[in-house]
């Protein structure tokens, strides 16, 4: 049995000094992610840092955003009545996530480091880059009905797993932290990293730097939004493919567009080409077609998990025409 250190922490600036002591160290908070991969061994910090009592659970409403503490709780943030009402595919994301227990203990910043659902990097006996570099992806030629058809690389095709990143991802969130060289801004486009050279590195962040806040840029147009999730059960369950769409319709013409798919990408995925079309064309079935063409132009399937092209498409189409309706 491995000893644990364990530090209960109640300011930033001690959280992030325990972290940089110790390079094997790692933050806690809801544990409804970390605390799984204990159990079974993919991780084994050497130390907790548990991040529970900072001062980091308001919701900060103002007339141009919104400011989401990190430590705010995902059933918290669903049913807060400003997320429902300005952001409704967010709210929509966090309730397809998880069971109710689970989203009454995970956070916000938990939800944005969520480790993937790849059985090879679940099961330390298999082998996976993500989980010790340079040992191979038993995905590739092994059992990969869920894993990603964007995104992938030669070393990993594991999907990202949140409903509430693809979500963060069509509302140009941006996550704020803080650590030892000090505060940053981040662009949610840019928080999570490819399987490139270095799958193990799933985002930006350096060791010891701790999620403090995302912040929404409220706009009317992000009223008129959905997420929709299409996965194997009707709960507690991870998508085969979802999406995060808003429009903005003007004049009988899409002036703009926000579209993000999830269960497709090795990170949450940002369908720039999709948006590119919609941009000048009616809110009609054919333009939602041609844009789920183009989300899905670059993709890479493999043996078990080809079905996820077509499904992917018609999930696009589906939200795109919901959104439509709703506006």
């Amino acid at each position: 049995m491995q000893p644990i250190r364990y530090l209960r922490v109640t300011d930033a600036d001690a959280a992030i000094a325990a972290m940089r002591a110790n390079a094997a160290a790692d933050y806690v908070a809801g544990g409804t992610s970390l605390i799984d991969l204990m159990k079974l061994e993919v991780l084994t910090p050497a130390e907790l840092v548990d991040v529970n009592a900072l001062p980091l659970s308001k919701i900060e409403v103002t007339g141009n955003s919104v400011q989401i503490g990190a430590m705010v709780r995902n059933s918290d943030l669903a049913y807060h009545p400003e997320i429902a009402a300005r952001f409704p595919l967010l709210a929509e994301a966090l309730l397809a996530g998880a069971s109710p227990q689970l989203r009454n203990m995970a956070t916000v910043g938990g939800n944005l480091l969520q480790r993937t659902r790849c059985y090879y990097f679940r099961d330390p006996s298999t082998p996976c880059n993500k989980r010790q570099p340079g040992s191979g992806c038993g995905a590739m030629d092994g059992y990969n009905r869920n894993h990603a058809i964007l995104g992938t690389s030669e070393r990993c095709i594991a999907a990202h797993p949140s409903d509430m990143c693809v979500a963060l991802m069509a509302l140009d969130a941006i996550v704020h932290t803080r650590g030892p060289a000090g505060e940053r801004q981040i662009l949610m486009a840019e928080f999570h990293l490819l399987p490139a050279e270095y799958p193990e590195r799933e985002s930006v962040l350096q060791h010891g730097e701790l999620v403090t806040a995302v912040t929404l840029p409220a706009r009317p147009q992000m009223v008129q939004s959905r997420y929709l999730k299409v996965r194997d059960r009707a709960s507690y369950a991870f998508a085969l493919t979802s999406a995060a769409a808003t429009l903005h319709v003007e004049g009988g013409k899409i002036r703009e567009a926000r579209l993000a798919l999830g269960g497709v990408g090795t990170k949450p995925w940002r369908a720039l080409e999709a948006e590119r079309a919609l941009i000048g064309q009616r809110p009609d079935a054919p333009a939602f077609a041609r844009a789920a063409e183009a989300a899905l132009a670059d993709a890479r399937p493999r043996k078990h998990n080809a079905f996820k092209v077509e499904l992917a498409r018609r999930t696009i189409v589906r939200t795109l025409a919901t959104v439509r309706v709703a506006g």
